[in-house]
Protein backbone atom coordinates (compact mmCIF):
# COMPACT_ATOMS: atom_id res chain seq x y z
CA UNK A 1 0.00 0.00 0.00
CA UNK A 2 3.25 2.29 0.84
CA UNK A 3 4.21 2.00 -2.80
CA UNK A 4 0.83 2.93 -4.23
CA UNK A 5 -0.01 5.94 -1.72
CA UNK A 6 4.04 6.89 -2.87
CA UNK A 7 3.60 6.88 -6.31
CA UNK A 8 0.39 9.39 -6.15
CA UNK A 9 1.82 11.54 -4.16
CA UNK A 10 5.23 11.52 -6.47
CA UNK A 11 2.63 12.31 -9.28
CA UNK A 12 1.19 15.34 -7.54
CA UNK A 13 4.63 16.36 -6.28
CA UNK A 14 5.92 16.97 -9.91
CA UNK A 15 3.01 18.06 -11.19
CA UNK A 16 2.68 20.65 -8.45
CA UNK A 17 6.54 21.64 -8.84
CA UNK A 18 6.11 21.41 -12.81
CA UNK A 19 2.95 24.28 -12.34
CA UNK A 20 5.63 26.22 -10.14
CA UNK A 21 8.62 26.06 -12.56
CA UNK A 22 5.73 27.34 -15.21
CA UNK A 23 5.10 30.70 -12.71
CA UNK A 24 8.66 30.95 -12.71
CA UNK A 25 9.48 31.33 -15.99
CA UNK A 26 6.50 33.49 -16.73
CA UNK A 27 7.76 35.70 -13.75
CA UNK A 28 11.17 35.79 -15.34
CA UNK A 29 9.38 36.54 -18.96
CA UNK A 30 7.55 39.37 -17.19
CA UNK A 31 9.98 40.86 -15.48
CA UNK A 32 12.58 41.01 -18.51
CA UNK A 33 9.65 42.90 -20.35
CA UNK A 34 9.11 44.69 -17.46
CA UNK A 35 12.52 46.28 -17.49
CA UNK A 36 12.85 46.26 -21.52
CA UNK A 37 9.89 48.39 -21.15
CA UNK A 38 11.48 50.84 -18.68
CA UNK A 39 14.23 51.49 -20.62
CA UNK A 40 12.06 51.36 -24.01
CA UNK A 41 10.04 54.90 -22.32
CA UNK A 42 11.42 56.90 -25.19
CA UNK A 43 9.22 55.41 -27.89
CA UNK A 44 6.15 54.77 -25.99
CA UNK A 45 6.72 51.57 -23.85
CA UNK A 46 6.87 51.05 -20.21
CA UNK A 47 7.05 48.57 -17.11
CA UNK A 48 4.41 46.01 -16.57
CA UNK A 49 2.00 47.90 -14.01
CA UNK A 50 2.48 45.79 -10.96
CA UNK A 51 5.32 43.85 -11.64
CA UNK A 52 6.81 43.58 -8.17
CA UNK A 53 3.80 42.59 -6.85
CA UNK A 54 2.96 39.36 -9.47
CA UNK A 55 6.72 38.40 -8.86
CA UNK A 56 5.89 38.56 -5.21
CA UNK A 57 2.48 36.21 -5.69
CA UNK A 58 3.96 34.39 -7.94
CA UNK A 59 7.32 33.32 -5.94
CA UNK A 60 5.73 32.70 -2.64
CA UNK A 61 3.20 30.42 -5.14
CA UNK A 62 6.25 28.56 -6.31
CA UNK A 63 8.57 28.00 -3.43
CA UNK A 64 5.73 25.86 -1.55
CA UNK A 65 4.85 24.42 -5.00
CA UNK A 66 8.06 23.10 -4.78
CA UNK A 67 8.64 21.72 -1.17
CA UNK A 68 6.11 18.64 -1.20
CA UNK A 69 8.97 16.86 -4.23
CA UNK A 70 12.14 18.09 -2.18
CA UNK A 71 10.69 16.43 0.73
CA UNK A 72 9.46 13.06 -1.24
CA UNK A 73 12.81 12.62 -2.52
CA UNK A 74 14.84 13.59 0.26
CA UNK A 75 16.42 16.96 -1.47
CA UNK A 76 16.67 18.83 1.49
CA UNK A 77 20.54 19.47 2.98
CA UNK A 78 22.17 16.95 5.22
CA UNK A 79 25.33 17.16 7.15
CA UNK A 80 26.62 12.90 6.71
CA UNK A 81 29.81 13.47 8.00
CA UNK A 82 28.64 12.76 11.66
CA UNK A 83 25.95 10.49 11.22
CA UNK A 84 28.74 7.98 8.55
CA UNK A 85 30.13 6.20 11.27
CA UNK A 86 26.65 5.13 12.69
CA UNK A 87 24.82 2.29 11.33
CA UNK A 88 21.80 1.97 8.88
CA UNK A 89 19.54 1.66 12.02
CA UNK A 90 20.51 4.73 13.80
CA UNK A 91 20.74 6.62 10.53
CA UNK A 92 17.44 5.48 9.20
CA UNK A 93 16.41 6.94 13.30
CA UNK A 94 17.77 10.06 12.50
CA UNK A 95 15.53 10.83 9.38
CA UNK A 96 12.47 9.17 10.72
CA UNK A 97 13.29 12.57 13.42
CA UNK A 98 13.94 14.77 11.03
CA UNK A 99 10.58 13.87 9.41
CA UNK A 100 8.57 14.54 12.49
CA UNK A 101 10.10 17.90 12.91
CA UNK A 102 9.85 18.53 9.01
CA UNK A 103 6.35 17.88 9.28
CA UNK A 104 5.81 19.51 12.67
CA UNK A 105 7.13 22.82 10.97
CA UNK A 106 5.03 22.27 7.89
CA UNK A 107 2.01 22.26 9.97
CA UNK A 108 2.88 25.34 11.62
CA UNK A 109 3.68 27.51 8.75
CA UNK A 110 0.74 26.25 6.90
CA UNK A 111 -1.27 26.94 10.31
CA UNK A 112 -0.38 30.41 10.08
CA UNK A 113 -0.40 30.64 6.19
CA UNK A 114 -3.83 29.76 6.74
CA UNK A 115 -4.84 32.31 9.04
CA UNK A 116 -2.53 35.04 7.59
CA UNK A 117 -5.19 34.32 4.56
CA UNK A 118 -7.92 34.52 6.35
CA UNK A 119 -7.09 37.65 8.00
CA UNK A 120 -6.39 39.29 3.95
CA UNK A 121 -9.60 37.90 3.00
CA UNK A 122 -11.69 39.50 6.27
CA UNK A 123 -10.40 42.68 5.71
CA UNK A 124 -10.67 43.13 2.09
CA UNK A 125 -7.13 43.76 1.48
CA UNK A 126 -5.91 44.41 -2.07
CA UNK A 127 -2.13 44.91 -3.61
CA UNK A 128 -1.24 48.92 -4.49
CA UNK A 129 -1.54 48.58 -7.96
CA UNK A 130 -3.33 46.13 -9.42
CA UNK A 131 -5.73 45.71 -6.62
CA UNK A 132 -6.08 42.11 -6.83
CA UNK A 133 -7.04 40.13 -3.36
CA UNK A 134 -4.05 39.52 -1.02
CA UNK A 135 -5.53 36.63 0.01
CA UNK A 136 -5.27 34.68 -3.34
CA UNK A 137 -1.62 34.27 -3.09
CA UNK A 138 -2.06 33.06 0.24
CA UNK A 139 -4.81 30.70 -1.01
CA UNK A 140 -2.27 29.67 -3.64
CA UNK A 141 0.54 29.29 -1.08
CA UNK A 142 -1.48 27.33 1.87
CA UNK A 143 -2.22 24.89 -1.48
CA UNK A 144 1.31 24.31 -1.94
CA UNK A 145 2.19 24.20 2.19
CA UNK A 146 -1.26 21.77 3.27
CA UNK A 147 -0.07 19.52 0.17
CA UNK A 148 3.73 19.45 1.83
CA UNK A 149 2.05 18.52 5.23
CA UNK A 150 0.64 15.78 3.57
CA UNK A 151 3.49 14.68 1.76
CA UNK A 152 5.86 15.29 5.35
CA UNK A 153 3.99 13.02 6.89
CA UNK A 154 4.15 10.21 3.93
CA UNK A 155 8.13 10.58 4.79
CA UNK A 156 7.75 9.64 8.28
CA UNK A 157 5.66 6.81 7.71
CA UNK A 158 7.90 5.80 4.90
CA UNK A 159 10.90 6.68 7.46
CA UNK A 160 9.21 4.37 10.38
CA UNK A 161 8.74 1.81 8.30
CA UNK A 162 13.13 1.60 7.31
CA UNK A 163 13.80 2.20 10.34
CA UNK A 164 11.83 -0.52 11.35
CA UNK A 165 12.68 -2.66 8.22
CA UNK A 166 16.66 -2.33 8.49
CA UNK A 167 18.29 -5.15 9.75
CA UNK A 168 20.46 -4.61 12.48
CA UNK A 169 24.94 -4.16 11.56
CA UNK A 170 26.73 -6.63 12.85
CA UNK A 171 28.34 -5.22 16.30
CA UNK A 172 26.84 -1.56 15.85
CA UNK A 173 23.82 0.30 17.12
Amino acid sequence: MRQSVERLLERLSAWLAIVGGAVLVALTVATVVSITGRALTSVGLGPIPGDYELVEAGTAFAIFAFLPWCQLNRGHVTVDLFLARFGPRVNAGVDLVANILMTLASGLICWRLWLGMLDKQAYHETTFILQFPLWWPYAAAVAGAGFGVVVCAYTVWRSLDETLARPLAAGRE
